[in-house]
This record gives structure tokens, sequence and C-alpha cells, in this order.
């Protein structure tokens, strides 16, 4: 009889998938998914790109998985993975521009208040208005940051940059959204 894996935590089923098994492994990717394909988005502005670079990312996740030394902080490691193969596939060519069509997760009570559900909508289109505005050195470090909780060592490496340069550039995006997000606040 086979195990349940769907309530295991993320370190088990990562030290599982370590040794070879896939059932875990497709547990663990079926359960980042979601996450990993909105944050590829975020970083290519294409869903097509994302899609690819989230296949990209799951390959070498699976490959990478033995020389995981902390098992607990997988969720972590396989979001580092996936901003690499981002940055990769977005170095390699000149992604589409289908940003809109992200679909964003709704909110507990979003569908119980219309009007609340408006508003959120607004202000998320005009969040991606304002982020695509911005320098494309200083989205991807806002995003890499504020989406995906990168620390600004691993930011620098990833852009190939030095931490002064994203903590500069992170300053000016954040300066920049919050000024021109103001009428939503």
């Amino acid at each position: 009889m086979a195990v349940d894996l769907s309530d295991a935590a993320d370190a088990v089923l990562a030290s599982r998938a370590a040794e070879g098994d896939e059932r875990a492994f497709e547990q663990l990717l079926r359960r980042h998914l979601g996450l990993m394909t909105a944050y590829a988005t975020r970083l290519t502005s294409s869903r097509a790109d994302a899609n690819d670079a989230v296949q990209e990312a799951s390959i070498a996740i699976w490959r990478e998985l033995p020389t995981l030394s902390e098992p607990a902080a997988v969720r972590g490691w396989m979001m580092r993975i996936v901003s690499r193969k981002s940055f990769d596939l977005v170095r390699s060519r000149r992604p589409a521009s289908d940003v809109d069509e992200l679909e964003l997760p709704s909110e507990p009570g979003g569908r119980d208040d219309p009007e609340r559900a408006v508003v959120t909508g607004d202000a998320m289109s005009g969040l991606r208005q304002a982020l695509r505005r911005l320098p494309e050195t200083q989205r991807q470090v806002w995003t890499l940051r504020e989406v995906g909780g990168e620390s600004y060592a691993d930011i620098a490496q990833t852009l190939g940059t030095s931490v002064t340069a994203v903590r500069g550039l992170l300053a000016r995006a954040r300066e920049t959204l919050t000024r021109e997000m103001e009428a939503w606040r």
C-alpha cells in the first residue's frame, strides 16, 4: 500500500526526493507549482516564458536535490532556482508581454464583497502598470526581494552586481512604486 505524502512536511518530501523517491518529488512540486509559476511570470513578464523557466527549474531541482544541505529550507532553495532559470531565459531571448494574463489569487472574502474585489483588482492593475514602467533592473530587484523574499546577497549574485547596487535599486523601485501607488493607500 502506498504511503500518503500529501500531509508530509516539505523537509520530509525533500529528503525522500533526494534519495530518489519520485512520488515525494511530485508532491513537492505540486505543492509549490502555483507559487513557482506566479513568481516566474513576474520575473519574465510572460506566462509562456514562465512555464519554460519552471520546467527548466523542475529538472534542475530534481538533479540538485541530493546537494541540498537543509531540507527544511527547500521552498526558498526552489524559488532561487526558479529565479535563476527565469533570468537565464530572459537573458537568452526577448520575452512576450502578457503580464496582464497573470492570474492573481483571490483574497478570502473577496467574492462576498464585490466593491473590495473591484478595488483590489484596480490596485493590482495599477501595480502591474507601475512595475512595467520601472527600469528593468529595478523591477527585477523589487520582484526578487518583495515577491521572492530573496536576500540582498542572493539578488546580487543572480543579477551579477553588488549588494550595494541591489540596495540602491530596491530603494529607488520602492520610492517610485510608493509614489505611483499613493492613490491606493
